[in-house]
């Protein structure tokens, strides 16, 4: 079957971009092809059309995200504006859809998140008007977030954000999502959680080339940040377990220079600066090789996020075997820990307990072998690429 993956953006190393090529390359493995259809198609992409309208970081669809969602006073011409341009983004995804004879939308956030109005109120109009079997895979969704909460077109949330149609199908990727949709829209979704192939172990990474490239070598102790900089990954627990950890060894490292908060990385160098903590950015990679050199250069991992979708770094870690430090963070709570997981945990605070558990792994790695190796076990079980032939395999027999 031909698979039309549609979204704002597949580049980069965003939780969208790294779980869409995750899926596709699973799918692949039973027959299926994926075609790519985005504002931005990176590496590996292809093939597939990069139609710039559909990007969410446009200046144009961010002046219209402006005046939608509060940051910009709202104009009359808003909703003429949303049919305008979603007008043309139809006209490039039924072009799409022709061009590559696509059987089947797989719409990654799309539908899900309103960061780009005009596509979605697209896509909405092409799968209701031309029946084309679709599913919209939802990573977040608008209501979880403050800034989409006050609107000025609410009838297009709540038509298009998801919309409800009888050959649209739903996936959600943990349990919160799936009783909110259920909720607020009377629709039932598959569930799907974040995936590696944990079939096949993780390539040797070059973790002392990466160390290399941040300017560290083999003494130095790597508490790796595998996030963006943004303000809900919690890098502050990352730099107060450094300090607090009194190691003038230990190096902070964010890896993902990319889609920076500059406001908040300040706040961080700031506080590192007050803690007398070595903080650096990582250097710039586009591809999971690149990010398994940095995961092969950790020490410790950190994932302190305040709140996640689900948790693709955390995935990641235990797919790569390394000993984590998180914070419970909601979906980390109800779906994740009650599997087993293994990890020096906190409840928003860096405290004397946590401080002395990931002490003693630096101390001794090898009191984390077995730990690691557990953890390891049960992604295989829960968070495998068989899980994603398992979700989506029936949705996809239309």
């Amino acid at each position: 079957m031909i698979i039309g993956v549609v979204s704002t953006r597949f580049a980069g190393l965003d939780g969208v971009s790294l779980e869409a090529a995750k899926v596709a390359s699973a799918l692949a493995e039973t027959g299926h092809e994926s075609v790519w259809f985005a504002g931005e198609l990176g590496p590996g992409f292809r093939p597939g059309v990069e139609f710039v309208a559909a990007h969410f970081a446009s200046q144009s669809n961010q002046e219209l995200e402006a005046a939608c969602f509060g940051e910009a006073p709202f104009g009359p011409g808003v909703n003429d504006a949303i049919e305008a341009r979603a007008e043309l983004l139809e006209g490039a995804l039924e072009r799409f859809i022709a061009e590559f004879a696509v059987e089947v939308l797989l719409v990654h956030n799309a539908l899900s998140i309103p960061m780009q109005l005009p596509l979605g109120v697209a896509l909405r109009g092409v799968i209701e008007r031309t029946g084309i079997a679709a599913i919209g895979y939802h990573h977040d969704f608008g209501w979880e977030r403050s800034r989409f909460v006050d609107c000025a077109v609410p009838d297009v949330l709540d038509e298009t954000f998801p919309p409800i149609l009888p050959n649209l199908r739903h996936v959600v990727i943990n349990r919160d999502a799936r009783d909110q949709l259920e909720s607020r829209r009377g629709v039932q979704a598959a569930l799907l959680p974040n995936v590696m192939d944990f079939a096949r172990p993780p390539p040797v990474g070059d973790g002392s080339g990466y160390r290399a490239s941040v300017g560290l070598d083999s003494a130095d102790v790597v508490l790796l940040q595998p996030t963006r900089v943004i303000p809900r990954k919690g890098i502050e627990h990352t730099i107060r377990l450094a300090a607090a950890l009194g190691d003038r060894a230990i190096k902070v490292v964010v890896s993902h220079p990319d889609d920076r908060d500059d406001e908040y990385w300040t706040q961080l160098l700031d506080l590192a600066h007050d803690l007398d903590v070595d903080l650096r950015m990582g250097t710039p990679g586009s591809d999971a090789e690149a990010l398994g050199d940095a995961y092969a250069a950790a020490d410790l991992v950190c994932f302190p996020s305040l709140i996640e979708g689900f948790g693709n770094a955390l995935v990641e870690t235990i797919y790569h075997r390394k000993p984590i430090f998180i914070n419970r963070y909601p979906v980390y709570a109800r779906d994740i820990a009650p599997l087993g997981i293994e990890a020096a945990e906190i409840d928003g605070e860096v405290g004397g307990r946590v401080v002395s558990q990931v002490s003693r792994w630096l101390a001794d790695p090898d009191l984390t072998s077995d730990l690691v190796a557990r953890n390891y076990e049960i992604g295989e079980e829960h968070f495998s690429y068989d899980v994603v032939r398992q979700v989506l395999g029936p949705l996809l027999e239309v």
